[in-house]
Order: structure tokens, then sequence, then C-alpha cells
């Protein structure tokens, strides 16, 4: 069933629109929220309540119809009783004069501040720990997006092939076959394999048109936009075949050879971790041995004064944040000053989250990574330029 409000996707470029906003006041709520019921019952309930907070925390002499004109996007997502039997783990919301902002996220905290609060999305879209899957069979493809904990299902992006191969490959020669790419039914009365069945060697061909189509797709809609590592799980016969044609260059090294769609979403959730957690770290020990080899060669800083002042300058070429770190405070944007400040004021910026969103709006680089694998006790740490 359609919802009134359809949460955004959340990609560099929406993080991008959201740090470069210069409106006042921007609003930030986040609220875990539940997929079942009679659970999700209490979700709007809930928050009601964090945009109460949200509006005790605005400026007392804001213009009571400014305060409610910015509020009302809240009460109607409120109201919205379809969105929230449709929700799943966590819900973001960031909105502003002309600006309006949902996301599917978990990290229960209402802020308003003099820029949004973009910690839990960057934390989300540039953690070193999550990544996605592709399930990929020849009747049934699906993507999913997560970390050791939970995998979602992704929906699939305009683009992405939908419709029974037969239409989406050019030269298609064999029978009908039903292919369902969201967890829906198949679109063929009987679906017919093209590896198997007596068919002749057009049926390869076939199927590596099939495969050159989903990798496509699914590189252009999703595997750029989120920069996320991409595990491939699928028959063992079908990874040489797919690795072969695949062009995408966040496909993971190793993948999970078994028929996805086998398995329950616990045991998928469980195994595909057990073969991406490796390579993952392996790669978060490519980015700590590189921040330690600049820092050898004095091209490294892990003070965030100093920090902040290369950054603001634009020499941060690779910023490493501590993922669940917060330290209070902003920085002055043209001159890279630290104005420190009590956590507990609700209208308080982060400064690692500052320094995020300098590095990035300079050219660099962001990586979040766990507090067991940073290389420093400060939350940051920064490769320099020059």
């Amino acid at each position: 069933m359609k919802t009134t409000h359809t949460p955004d996707t959340l990609t560099q470029a929406s993080l991008a629109e959201l740090t470069a906003f210069k409106g006042r006041p921007c609003l930030s709520l986040y609220e875990p929220t539940h997929r079942r019921h009679p659970e999700n019952q209490q979700d709007p309930v809930r928050f009601g309540h964090l945009v109460k907070a949200l509006e005790t925390s605005l400026p007392q002499q804001m213009a009571t119809e400014a305060k409610k004109a910015l509020l009302a996007p809240f009460h109607a997502l409120a109201e919205d009783r379809d969105f929230w039997n449709h929700t799943q783990d966590g819900l973001a919301v960031l909105s502003a004069d002309g600006l309006f902002r949902v996301f599917m996220l978990q990290q229960p905290v209402a802020v308003v501040a003099d820029s949004f609060h973009t910690k839990p999305l960057r934390q989300r879209l540039q953690s070193t720990e999550r990544y996605q899957v592709l399930a990929l069979g020849l009747h049934k493809v699906q993507l999913f997006e997560g970390d050791r904990h939970a995998l979602d299902p992704v929906a699939l992006a305009v683009g992405v092939p939908q419709m029974p191969v037969a239409e989406l490959v050019d030269g298609y020669t064999g029978p009908p076959i039903g292919v369902s790419f969201d967890g829906g039914s198949d679109a063929g009365d009987t679906p017919v394999n093209p590896a198997h069945g007596g068919q002749n060697d057009d049926t390869t061909g076939d199927t590596d048109r099939f495969f050159g189509a989903v990798d496509r797709a699914v590189l252009d809609h999703h595997s750029r936009p989120s920069s996320l590592p991409l595990l491939l799980a699928a028959l063992p016969e079908h990874h040489h075949r797919f690795r072969e044609i695949s062009h995408n260059p966040f496909l993971m090294a190793t993948g999970l050879m078994v028929d996805p769609h086998g398995l329950t979403h616990e045991t998928l959730v469980q195994r595909a971790w057990e073969v991406a957690a490796p390579q993952l770290k392996a790669q978060q020990a490519v980015l700590t041995d590189a921040y330690a080899a600049a820092a050898a060669q004095g091209l490294g800083g892990e003070n965030r004064s100093q920090v902040a002042h290369a950054a603001v300058a634009g020499r941060v070429a690779t910023l490493l944040i501590e993922d669940d770190r917060q330290v209070a405070g902003r920085i002055d944007p043209s001159t890279g000053r630290i104005d420190h400040a009590d956590l507990a004021n609700p209208r308080v910026d982060d400064v690692l989250d500052d320094l995020a969103a300098l590095v990035e709006s300079m050219g660099g680089v962001v990586h979040v990574l766990p507090a067991d694998r940073m290389p420093c006790s400060s939350g940051a740490a920064a490769s320099f330029r020059h």
C-alpha cells in the first residue's frame, strides 16, 4: 500500500544537500520505530512527544505563525496512519523553511540548531561496517542493506530490471521466464530456468545478458549513490558468470555461495555477515594504515583544533570519525576555531559532525569507524593533502 509520505533515499547527494543548507532554524528528529503490530502502535505517539520537544526548543522570539508553518509537516506526518504501518527500525526527519526530508534510520534524538544534525545520517551512509547484499537468482533478485545486526530490503530504484527477462534483455531467444525483483510473485505463470531444461547454448548468452542488465542497474542506481560494498549472494555456478560480466567496483572479492532465496532472513543476515566481516575489517585496516603512513610523514593529525583549521583551509584529504562519539560545540567555518559548549544544551552542534561537513564541502572523504578501530582517542584522525 502506498503511503502519503514516501521516505527519501539516503545518498551522498542528499547528505550534501542537508550539509549545504543555510536556512535557520534547522529541526532534526530521530526516533526508533517498529515494523510490526502491536509494537508500532506507539510510534506515532512517541513521534508526537518528540515534535513537542522540538517546539519548546524553538527560539522564544520566533513568531507564532512561523512556528506553525515550520511544524505543520511534522503534524501531517503524525496523522499519516498508512505511513506508520510501514515503518522499519528507525526514523529521521529533518526540516526547515522550504525543506522536509524523511529517512528510515535508528537513533532517538531531537535537535534544534543552526545546522542540521546529520551525524546519524553520515554514520549510516559512511559507516565502514555497512554493506549491501545482492541476492541474485534467475527468477528473483533482491537488494538488502545493513550491518552485522540486520539486513533491510532496499526498494529497487526505477531502472533496475523489474520485468520478465524476455522483455528486458535485447535479443532474448528463449521461452518466457518468470522473474521477481522485489520479493513479489513471479511474473510468469510457469517460471523456466534458462540454465537448465535441455536448452541450447543460447541460454548462456541469455543468462549473461540478464546478469549484465542487473549489474548495470544496481551499479547506477544503488552502488554508486551509496558507495557501499556489495556482497554477492548466489548459487556457486552463478558467481563466476556474474563476476566476469560485472563492472561494479564496489563488488566484494568474496561472496556468499548459496541460494539466498532458500535461506530464512535471519540465516541470511548471519551468513552474509560471516563472509562480509573479514573483508570490511580489511578495508578498515587499509584506512588506518594509510593514516599512520601519512602521520609518519607529518601529513596526519588527530588534534581536533589542528584538524579543524586544516579542514577550513581545504587541506584534509581523508577524515576518520569515531562512531557514536559526540563532542559538544561548533566550528567557525571561516576561521576553524572550535567553540566548545555544554553537551546538555539542545541547541548545540557536534564538533565531529561539523568537521565531517567541512571536509566534505572541500572535496575530502569521510569514513566512520567503530571506536575500537580508530587510530586515536580524539574521535577524529585526518590525512592532509600537504
